[in-house]
C-alpha cells in the first residue's frame, strides 16, 4: 500500500502539491493524469526516491520491488536481447551470488545460489526477452544487432522492454506509448492488463488510460484528487462536479454553445457506416464533457479554405518508396515499399490511415506531402491544392534559435514567394496575435523555440499549418507530445474542418472522432479496410500470432536445412558398411538419449523433495551437465539421421 497523507511538494518556490493525500492499494492500475507542469513528473519523482516531501508524510512498502523506462537513451554495443535481460534486476542479482559462491567453494552458499538462479528464470530469461522486443515492433532478424544500431525511437522501446522485463510489484510508465505504432501499443495493452502488481501510468492517449486503468489520480491547482475508474469515469465524474459549480458558469456558455452547435450539424451526417457509428459514440461523450473542454485553456479552429478542388488528388498506378542513397552504385535500383496504388482523394474526406509497423503508412503520406517523389505511377493534384502537413519528425524541423515570431515572418515570406498567401494578414502585429490564440503570448513569442517543451513546439507546428489554410491536411502522428486537452481541441478543430484530412496515429480516441473511413496500408498495397478500429485491433493481434508463427517455422526449416547440409556427406557412400554404421551410431544415439532423459528425470525429482543444501548444489551440477551431453548428443542424432536419409536418397 502506498500512502501519502498532507503532503507539500515543491519545485523551487512553485507549490506543486499542497496538503495532498491518496492511498493506492496493492494491484490498482493508476493513470495520472493533469496538465503540463501541474506536477505529474514531480510525484513520480517522490514515488521512486528520487525527489522528498516538503512537509506531511509519504510511506511506500521498502521491500517492494520498482520497475520504471529509464529516460536515458543507452549506448551500449550489447546485443538487443542481452540489453533487456540485463532489466530483470534479479536474475543479474542471482548471476553475481552464482558467481561469488564459486568462488568461496562453500557447499551451502552455492546450493541457494543455484536454486535461486533457477527460481529466477536463467533458463527462459532470452526468450522472455525477446518476446518482449518483438511485441513491441521488432524483426526477429533484429534481436541480435547492437543497441547502438538502432534510431533514438527504438532504442526508447527496447528501455521500455527492459523496463517490463524487470520484476516488479509497483511499475512506473510515464509516457510510455510515445515512440510506439498502433500495433505495438495495442499488444502494450494486452501486456499490462495482465501484470499483477501496483501500476501508476503517465499518458496523454484516453483509449489507452481507459483499457489499462481502473483507478485516475486527478492533479490540479495542487490538489491530489482520487477517482474509482478509468480516464472516461473519471471525465463524467468532474464534468458532474463542474456542472455543479460552475461559478463561471456565464464565462463557458460560448464555448458550449459552440460545441453543441458542432455536435448537432455531425450528427445529420454521420449515418450509415460503421465508423460512423463510433464517432456518433464520441460525439455523444463530447456533448457529456462540455463543461470540461469549456473549462480548457486552449482551443482553435481551421480556417475555411480558399477552395476546395475535387478530387483534392488523383493517384494512378503509383508506387511509393525511397531512391537509391546518393553513395549507392550506379544502377542501384529504388527500394520500393508499397506498389501499384490506384485511388482518388476527394473533398471533404476524413481518412485515417491504418497498418503495422513498417507497411509504408508514413512513406505514403510523405509522397502525398510532396516530401518524396512517386517511384511510378502517376499522381495527379487539383488545381489549388493546398496541403498542410504536419510530419513526425516536424518538431525537428523547428530551427531551435528562432523564436515563434520568426517562424512566422519566414513561413509569410516563402508562402509569398510561391504566391501562395491567400488573404492572411501578414503585419508583424497580426502574427503576434494569431500567436496569442495558440497561447504564444507576452514574452514567448520572442522565446527561442530550442528552450520550449515538445507540446509547445507541437502547437507552433499547428499554428503555422492553421495559418496556411489549407484544404488538405496530412497528419503523421500529430499527437505525440500533445497532452489530453490539447488533443480534444485538435480533435474538435479537425471535425470543424472543411476540407480533407489524412490521418496516421496511434491515438485511437483522435482516429474515432474524426475519421469517417480508413485506408489499410499492408503487404505492399492500400486497400479500403472495411471494419472499425475494434476490428482493426482483432486484425493487428492475429496478424502479429500470424507473424510469429511463420518466422518460427521458417527458422525452424532453416534450422534442419543447415544441418542437413552440415551432415551430407560431398558424395553418397556406396558400401553397405557405410549404412550399417549410420544405423549403429543412430542407435548407439538413442541408448545414450533414452539413458540421460531417465536421469535427468530422477535428478529433478530429488530437486523436488527439498534436499539438503549440499545435495542440492550437487544435484544442480550434474543436471546441468546431464542437460548439456543431452543437447550435444540430440544435436548428433540429427546430423547422423540427415546423412543416413541423404545416403537412403
Amino acid at each position: 500500500m502506498i500512502t501519502l497523507k498532507n503532503v507539500t511538494l515543491r519545485r523551487s518556490a512553485k507549490v506543486l502539491l499542497e496538503h495532498a493525500s491518496v492511498t493506492l492499494n496493492p494491484g490498482e492500475k493508476v493513470g495520472l493524469v493533469g496538465r503540463n507542469g501541474a506536477g505529474k513528473s514531480s510525484l513520480f519523482a517522490l514515488l521512486n526516491g528520487n525527489l522528498h516531501e516538503d512537509a506531511g508524510e509519504y510511506y511506500i512498502p521498502t521491500q517492494g520491488r520498482m520497475g520504471q523506462v529509464s529516460q536515458d537513451m543507452p549506448e551500449t554495443e550489447q546485443s538487443a536481447t542481452e540489453f533487456v535481460i540485463e532489466g530483470d534486476t534479479v536474475l543479474n542479482a542471482a548471476r553475481e551470488e552464482v558467481k561469488a559462491s564459486e568462488a568461496t567453494e562453500d557447499g551451502d552458499r552455492m546450493a541457494h545460489a543455484y536454486m535461486a538462479l533457477y527460481d529466477a528464470g536463467e533458463h527462459d530469461a532470452p526468450s522472455r526477452a525477446q518476446a518482449l522486443i518483438l511485441g513491441l515492433g521488432f524483426k526477429t532478424t533484429e534481436l541480435e544487432n547492437p543497441v547502438n544500431s538502432f534510431s533514438g525511437g527504438w532504442r526508447m522501446r527496447l528501455q521500455l522492454a527492459r523496463a517490463l522485463m524487470c520484476p516488479s510489484d509497483l511499475l512506473l510508465l510515464d509516457e510510455p506509448t510515445n515512440h510506439l505504432d498502433l500495433d505495438a501499443l495495442v499488444w502494450l495493452e494486452a501486456w499490462l492488463k495482465r501484470y499483477e502488481g501496483t501500476m501508476v501510468v503517465i499518458s496523454h492517449d484516453r483509449e489507452f488510460l481507459d483499457a489499462v486503468t481502473n483507478v485516475t489520480l486527478h492533479i490540479d491547482a495542487g490538489k491530489l484528487v482520487r477517482y474509482g475508474g478509468n480516464y472516461s469515469k473519471f471525465e463524467d465524474m468532474r464534468a458532474e462536479q463542474m456542472e455543479l459549480q460552475q461559478n463561471a458558469f456565464s464565462k463557458q456558455q460560448d464555448k458550449i454553445a459552440h460545441l453543441q452547435k458542432f455536435i448537432a450539424r455531425f450528427k445529420a451526417k454521420a449515418s450509415k457506416a460503421k465508423q460512423a457509428q463510433s464517432r456518433v459514440k464520441a460525439l455523444d461523450r463530447m456533448e457529456k464533457i462540455a463543461p470540461l473542454l469549456a473549462d480548457a485553456d486552449f482551443t482553435f479552429e481551421f480556417k475555411e479554405p480558399a477552395n476546395l478542388p475535387n478530387p483534392m488528388l488523383s493517384m494512378s498506378g503509383v508506387s511509393f518508396g525511397y531512391p537509391p542513397p546518393a553513395d549507392a552504385p550506379e544502377g542501384t535500383p529504388p527500394t520500393v515499399i508499397v506498389q501499384n496504388v490506384s485511388r482518388s482523394v476527394l473533398a471533404g474526406q476524413r481518412i485515417g490511415i491504418l497498418g503495422a509497423n513498417g507497411q509504408g503508412k508514413s512513406t505514403l503520406v510523405k509522397t502525398v506531402a510532396r516530401d518524396l517523389a512517386p517511384i511510378g505511377g502517376e499522381v495527379t493534384e487539383g488545381r489549388g491544392l493546398n496541403i498542410g502537413y504536419f510530419a513526425q519528425q516536424e518538431l525537428d524541423v523547428l530551427r531551435p534559435a528562432d523564436t515563434p515570431l520568426e517562424h512566422m515572418i519566414r513561413l509569410v515570406k516563402e508562402m509569398t514567394a510561391e504566391g501562395r498567401i491567400a488573404g492572411q494578414a501578414t503585419r508583424e502585429q497580426d502574427l503576434r496575435s494569431f500567436l496569442g490564440t495558440f497561447n504564444f503570448g507576452g514574452d514567448m513569442v520572442k522565446q527561442a523555440v530550442g528552450s520550449m517543451s515538445g507540446g509547445e513546439k507541437a502547437r507552433l507546428v499547428l499554428c503555422m499549418i492553421v495559418w496556411q489554410r489549407p484544404n488538405l491536411l496530412l497528419l503523421d502522428e500529430p499527437t505525440n507530445h500533445l497532452d489530453l486537452a490539447t488533443r480534444e481541441a485538435l480533435a474538435m478543430a479537425l471535425n470543424e474542418f472543411e476540407g480533407t484530412v489524412m490521418l496516421v496515429s496511434h491515438d485511437r480516441a483522435l482516429l474515432r472522432s474524426v475519421c469517417d473511413e480508413f485506408w489499410m496500408v499492408s503487404r505492399g498495397g492500400v486497400a479500403p479496410f472495411d471494419g472499425d478500429l475494434d476490428d482493426y485491433q482483432r486484425y493487428l493481434l492475429d496478424e502479429a500470432k500470424r507473424q510469429r508463427e511463420a518466422i518460427k517455422e521458417a527458422q525452424n526449416q532453416l534450422n534442419k536445412q543447415q544441418a542437413k547440409a552440415a551432415a551430407k556427406p560431398a558424395k553418397a557412400p556406396a558400401s553397405p558398411d557405410e549404412r550399417r554404421k549410420w544405423t549403429t551410431e543412430i542407435a548407439r544415439l538413442d541408448e545414450r538419449i533414452a539413458t540421460l532423459s531417465g536421469e535427468g528425470a530422477a535428478l529433478e525429482g530429488k530437486l523436488s523433495q527439498s534436499p539438503l543444501p549440499h545435495e542440492i548444489a550437487e544435484l544442480g551440477k550434474r543436471l546441468k551437465s546431464v542437460n548439456d551431453e543431452l543437447k550435444k548428443l540430440e544435436d548428433q542424432w540429427l546430423a547422423a539421421t540427415d546423412a543416413l536419409e541423404a545416403f537412403a536418397g
